[in-house]
């Protein structure tokens, strides 16, 4: 079964103003077109947080494998939808950022703290999803939103955050194919000597000065 690969990049949204965010309902559409294991490429500065607790929970279920490769960046709530994938791996030149949730809110102090009381359960809830990929503390794992903190694709793998970076399988497979070309050749070449040195009923193997004189003809082609 071929590989289904989907893209999230833009805002995330509950619903969608300008036509280019991402909302739970489109992306719902779009990951329930198929089945088998999926890649899904992101670049995103983030958006709603509950829009991205229900995308995180629609791949949470999803029953194949996921790879999240980030190319670009994924800040905010997308960096919540990233944790989601089997393996998480991003570019070298790729972003990761994380820090607390925001609102706003009108009213008097009793509104005020409904609101931090808000945010103080949206944050935990965010963190239930890092410390699930990471492994990392919930202390630790506070303290790095509290910070806003940016990553590069090293610090990253090494907080947990991704798996591995982007690799050039052109570069891979342009070594690997080289090998095995040179080595064919070697072999093709080494049994015609064989054929020629070796004497059959029919006639007389090749002598080896002739063979060499042969062999310095086409040394400037190998």
């Amino acid at each position: 079964m071929a590989e289904r690969v989907l893209v999230l990049n833009g805002t995330i949204a509950e619903e969608s103003w300008f036509d280019d965010e991402i909302t739970p309902r489109m992306f719902k559409e779009e990951l329930g077109s198929g089945t088998g294991p999926i890649t899904i490429w992101i670049n995103s500065p983030g958006g709603d947080c509950i829009a991205a607790s229900q995308i995180y929970s629609m791949l949470m279920d999803y029953k194949s494998p996921i790879t999240v490769k980030i190319d670009g960046i994924a800040a905010s709530a997308a960096s919540v939808i990233a944790m989601a994938g089997t393996k998480v791996l991003m570019s070298p030149t790729a972003l990761m950022m994380i820090h607390n949730p925001s609102t706003t809110a009108f009213g008097d102090h009793k509104d005020m703290a409904k609101a931090i009381e808000l945010l103080d359960e949206v944050k935990e809830s965010i963190i239930n999803a890092y410390e699930i990929k990471t492994n990392q503390t919930r202390t630790v794992l506070s303290h790095l939103m509290d910070s806003e903190t940016w990553m590069n694709a090293k610090k990253a793998i090494e907080l947990g955050f991704a798996d591995a970076i982007l690799e050039d399988t052109k570069k891979m497979i342009a070594a690997e194919s080289f090998q095995f070309s040179t080595r064919e050749f070697e072999n093709h070449l080494l049994n015609k000597i064989v054929d020629k040195v070796r004497p059959t009923p029919k006639k007389e193997g090749r002598k080896v000065t002739e063979l060499k004189n042969e062999l310095n003809k086409i040394k400037k082609y190998i």
